[in-house]
């Protein structure tokens, strides 16, 4: 498929009348062709306009046109084939593997929402029977439904230019909701997100649906994005991206005349917790699978396993000694853009200059436009004096917190922010201590896991990928997994309607 460089609005390629960029080689920073020119004000509008005129039409349509629509759009995205795989290795430096295995997760969600969808339970349908004879107020009819929101913005993630863009998660299901959606696809990886725009602009016609179901924006600045979220039409955001860019949203959303949801995820160090007898009897192994974890994907993964807090002895030693091993060995790898790569050198550096941290280990050199693993140390004690040390370093380094005891092991844990995953290892010998502390690493983390690391999100239904701020804007919902459907819908309540004028869904009770 030949690329435009244009927007996708109402189903036709429109060429963008604001500034022009084009996608960068991360791999050795050349410019690549064609360039994209970026969306104007008056086309965020056409933009939304449409999916506001297609939103009564869309979120009525059947379970199985949808159903069918979801899946539409997942042929649609295997059938681009290598040209879609070339393309995002050529944008985002990821080896082939990754993008054909986050190709066959993007169309596994889209599949499982069509699944729910179908199943049709997401509705919450509910009936309460009136009852005339009751004192001494008769009882009224109700029923209840969850309906679609309205149409959503979704901001496409660097790390993810195919399972977290512009038919990843959120995209997949907002539409499962019911809910128009128009991607502002992410400026690292223009090329990509137009193949598979393209592919939803087809599944759309091809469909039957309005033309306004779907749209794609492309911007190299804020403007389009900030646009989007301030129209009055747009009535939820998907983000996933930085802190700052997540709480820039947030303001924007909430000083709008009618605020709305964003769900943004910002920020996560994902915590590990490695408790003394797994240490004792598994502290090598469990450093060789650290290293293996922290450096996967240039370490460019939300999940990445960015702290360890350990309490200090032998085991402790055996884990840095094997983890040191490992990273010594670790190639440099290119990063998602240069931008990334500055910042994640910057947070190093910055570790690194901290007066309370030593550096244990560090990988191999690389290119200009290559970053290296880093392994730092500290104490429990200066952890907890410098606030600065959980700070996220989006890349390959991770930190260890040294304790005492278990108490200070407690403190390092009740000073922590929000997280998407805490991470457990122990033996049976551990258990009783990890059960004691398990209630407030809830109150933490939307996901735990034992005696593993974060890395790696099962796309299923009982998956949460989220938790408190500022791992996420709503600790409440989930990004991943059939549960994230919920994030775009809202129940409304039908008192004594008669039959005829109720929605299809609530009359066959």
């Amino acid at each position: 498929m030949t690329l435009s460089g244009d927007l996708l609005i109402g189903g036709a390629n429109v060429r963008g009348a604001a500034a022009t960029f084009s996608a960068i080689n991360p791999a050795n920073g050349t410019s690549m062709e064609p360039s994209f020119a970026g969306a104007t004000k008056e086309q965020v509008e056409k933009a939304a306009a449409l999916a506001w005129d297609a939103f009564p039409l869309y979120k009525e349509t059947s379970l199985e046109d949808r159903a069918r629509f979801l899946e539409a759009v997942a042929e649609g995205i295997l059938a681009l084939g290598d040209d879609l795989v070339l393309r995002a290795i050529e944008e985002t430096g990821l080896p082939r593997g990754r993008i054909e295995g986050e190709r066959a997760r993007t169309v596994g969600q889209l599949r499982l929402f069509a699944k729910e969808v179908r199943d049709g339970r997401f509705q919450e349908l509910r009936f309460d029977p009136a009852d005339a004879e009751r004192k001494p107020v008769a009882k009224p009819d109700l029923r209840l439904r969850n309906v679609a929101l309205g149409p959503v913005a979704v901001f496409g993630a660097s790390n993810f230019p195919l399972a977290f863009s512009v038919a990843g998660g959120d995209t997949a299901s907002a539409l499962a909701a019911g809910c128009p959606v128009i991607v502002k696809a992410h400026s690292a990886h223009p090329g990509t997100s137009a193949l598979v725009g393209k592919a939803v602009v087809n599944a759309v016609a091809a469909c039957g649906l309005p033309s306004g179901t779907f749209a794609l924006l492309f911007d190299a600045g804020f403007e389009v994005g900030q646009a989007l979220v301030a129209d009055h039409r747009i009535r939820a955001v998907g983000f996933t991206g930085s802190r700052r860019g997540g709480t820039a949203l947030m303001k924007i959303a909430s000083e709008r005349k009618q605020p709305i949801p964003v769900y943004a995820e910002m920020s996560s160090i994902n915590p590990v917790i490695l408790y003394p007898n797994a240490l004792l009897s598994s502290g090598a192994d469990i450093g060789r699978s650290f290293a293996s974890s922290l450096t996967l994907g240039a370490g460019q993964f939300c999940t990445n396993p960015g702290l360890i807090i350990a309490i200090d002895g032998a085991g402790l030693a055996a884990f840095i000694e094997s983890a040191t091993a490992a990273l010594s060995e670790s190639q440099a790898q290119t990063m998602l853009t240069g931008g990334i790569c500055d910042a994640y050198r910057k947070g190093v550096a910055k570790l690194a200059a901290a007066s309370s941290v030593s550096r244990v280990a560090i990988g191999k050199d690389g290119t200009s436009h290559q970053a290296t693993a880093a392994l730092f140390e500290t104490t429990a004690a200066a952890f907890l004096a410098n606030p600065e040390l959980q700070e996220e370093v989006f890349g390959a380094a991770g930190l260890i917190v040294r304790c005492q005891d278990e108490e200070e092991l407690r403190r390092v844990v009740e000073s922590l922010e929000g997280q998407l995953t805490i991470a457990l290892h122990v033996d049976a010998k551990d258990v009783v201590a990890a059960s004691q502390i398990l209630p407030q690493l809830e109150l933490l983390a939307g996901r735990l896991l034992v005696n593993g690391f974060g890395t790696g999100v099962e796309v299923s239904p009982a998956m949460v990928h989220g938790g408190p701020y500022p791992a996420t804007s709503d600790g409440r919902s989930t990004s991943v997994g059939t549960l994230a459907i919920y994030r775009f819908l809202r129940p409304v309540s039908y008192q004594d309607f008669p039959v005829d004028l109720l929605p299809a869904p609530l009359k066959n009770f």
